[in-house]
């Protein structure tokens, strides 16, 4: 009787595991298939929902293009010769979202700021709930895991009650 009830008590906490489980980061990449280039589409943030934990990875060309993180002001006037935040040229960059809020990006090569080539992120704290939000792929991560550990745990217990 008592390893039944270890093997409940043990189908429980895995099932708790899960629920209580962090929703993947999920990682974006900057203009899709168009890339982090001139031909960057200025909607690529509609609709998406961006949470402390996810990154950004910007591919473009490091000899044509980079990303600076800008203050509001400079990213308004497309000023980059001010005081960077933070400045990227790899070709390959993967910037984390760390901390909630708006964060400014622009490429500072030429007058590509001043041809659209900049975007704001607003970034929501990642134990915010919003109703309004549609669902994400993590969402369904988290509703498959969830399933699973249902299944599991009703596994176990049922093996536990066969003992």
């Amino acid at each position: 009787m008592a390893s039944r009830q270890v093997l409940v008590f043990a189908a429980a906490a895995i099932a708790a595991a899960f629920l209580l489980a962090p929703a993947s980061a999920e990682v974006f990449t900057v203009g899709d298939a168009a890339g982090w280039t001139l031909k960057y589409p200025a909607t690529w943030t509609d609709g998406k929902t961006f949470v402390v934990g996810d990154s950004l990875t910007f591919m473009y060309p490091s000899d044509k293009h980079n990303v600076m993180e800008v203050t509001g002001a400079d990213f308004k006037a497309c000023n980059v010769t001010g005081n960077a935040l933070g400045t990227w040229n790899s070709g390959s960059d993967t910037v984390p979202l760390a901390k909630a809020g708006r964060t400014w990006f622009v490429c500072s090569v030429g007058n590509h700021c001043a041809q659209g080539m900049k975007f704001l992120v607003v970034t929501a704290d990642s134990t915010a709930q919003s109703p309004a939000a549609p669902p994400s792929s993590s969402a369904s991560f988290i509703s498959g895991a969830v399933s699973q550990a249902i299944a599991a745990a009703g596994a176990v217990a049922a093996a536990a009650f066969m003992f």
